[in-house]
């Protein structure tokens, strides 16, 4: 079986292509293709409020494309979801129904709630010591997803409009700062030591660069040792130093800002990153509903 996910984020549209096979009677997810497209919707829909023509017809490309590789690779099943950004553009609507005519593709519009349970559908904290209690920080450009997890159930769970592309941008206040600070202060609490687990394109990247093994976490001392790094340098600087993409290189030190703050609120000094995305829980998610219709 074929499952695709398509997320469209704030900063960048992502299709991924997994084929499911049973082993051991075990589910097995394949990664067959994964395409990425830095479209940066945020930064039309967080500074006018809408999605502007250009980037209105580089979604619709790309759905296009999206389409036909769904179609070369013989997917059955896919999910195409939009966030922060869609969900605050008010020609969102008009552009899936446009989407919808062009690429015969469906855009559900989802919240900041559910991107949160779709980073959970990747059951990472099922393999994981009930000795400790689970921060998910999932940062992207337009929200900041925070789910809380103690003694396997998930206590507390909220969605922040704090991103990259919105940092980048200059529209984050300080009484939005606040706020996140206060949530995180009163609700990440536990008698049990709490680490997180990070996701996000930013974070993985942060990751491999910092060389760690998979499986092992990173330290906060860390990530603000590579935040002053970053935070010295032009953007121009951060892209020939690491070798690092345009549209990676502006937002990456706001990235490690949220992560930084979140971790510092909660004193967390440790946080695994096991390379899952909102396309992942997808995936998951997709299966799972497949199974239980069975």
């Amino acid at each position: 079986m074929k499952i695709a996910a398509i997320d469209i984020g704030s900063n960048a549209a992502r299709l991924l292509i997994n084929e499911v096979k049973i082993n051991n009677k075990k589910p097995e997810f394949i990664k067959l293709n994964l395409l990425r497209i830095p479209l940066r919707l945020g930064m039309d829909v967080f500074t006018i409020g809408k999605i502007g023509s250009e980037r209105e017809k580089m979604v619709i490309d790309s759905m296009k494309i999206f389409s036909d590789l769904m179609k070369i690779y013989k997917v059955d099943h896919y999910r195409a979801c939009a966030t922060s950004a869609m969900r605050d553009a008010i020609n969102g609507n008009d552009i899936i129904k446009q989407v919808q005519e062009t690429s015969g593709i469906n855009i559900e519009i989802i919240s900041g709630d559910e991107e949160a349970t779709l980073i959970y559908e990747n059951h990472v904290a099922e393999g994981l010591d009930k000795e400790f209690a689970y921060l998910y920080i999932d940062v992207g450009g337009g929200s900041t997803e925070l789910t809380f997890y103690e003694n396997g159930k998930m206590v507390y769970e909220k969605s922040f409009n704090i991103g990259t592309i919105r940092l980048l941008n200059n529209l984050v206040t300080t009484d939005n700062w606040q706020e996140m600070k206060d949530e995180v202060k009163k609700n990440i609490v536990s008698k049990k030591p709490i680490v997180a687990i990070g996701s996000g394109g930013n974070i993985n990247k942060v990751f491999s660069m910092s060389k760690t093994k998979d499986g092992k976490p990173m330290t906060l001392s860390h990530l603000k040792k590579v935040y002053k790094e970053f935070n010295e340098l032009s953007v121009e600087e951060r892209m020939t130093k690491y070798s690092l993409r345009e549209d990676r290189a502006d937002v990456l030190v706001h990235a490690l800002s949220i992560f930084n703050n979140i971790m510092s609120w909660s004193d967390i000094n440790r946080i695994f990153v096991p390379k899952i995305s909102v396309a992942d829980g997808l995936i998951q998610n997709i299966y799972s509903q497949l199974q239980h219709k069975k």
